[in-house]
């Protein structure tokens, strides 16, 4: 699409879904929302975007590839598991520390490996689909 207010109004609404997207992922355990749901509305964000400034675009604003990123999700989230089994306890006991003065959990990590995991495994779909729609194969 190519339209001014379109155009325009992405930027504004990309800032603003990314930061209602880690305000989702950050309250998560304790209300609802959390990593699924906050990768959800980065995914939009993003997905916005490209529909407004192309694909490549939005590419640019990526950190690493997408499937990369679905790789460092699912480090963090395995990650998140072992401090239980190192203290003894049950898989996926959550356990809470004080990182730089901020009290922090493991729930909260395991979050971070779920947002990670499903922003990278369906950015990276929505790009294939896009991709696919202005470069059709041949023969299909």
């Amino acid at each position: 699409m190519n339209t001014l207010i379109l155009k325009t109004t992405s930027r504004f609404l990309f800032t603003l879904l990314l930061l209602l997207s880690v305000f989702l992922l950050l309250r998560g355990h304790n209300e609802p929302g959390g990593g699924f749901i906050g990768a959800l509305v980065a995914v939009g964000a993003y997905a916005l975007f490209a529909l407004a400034h192309g694909l490549s675009a939005a590419r640019k604003l990526l950190p690493l590839p997408p499937l990369r990123l679905v790789g460092w999700g699912l480090l963090v989230a395995l990650l998140s598991a072992l401090p239980a089994l190192l203290l003894g306890q049950p898989l996926m006991t959550g356990q809470w520390f004080s990182l730089l003065g901020v009290k922090m959990g493991t729930p909260v990590i395991f979050d971070i490996g779920v947002y990670l995991t499903v922003f990278g495994a369906l950015l990276s779909a929505i790009f294939g689909l896009e991709e696919a729609a202005h470069h059709p194969s041949e023969g299909a």
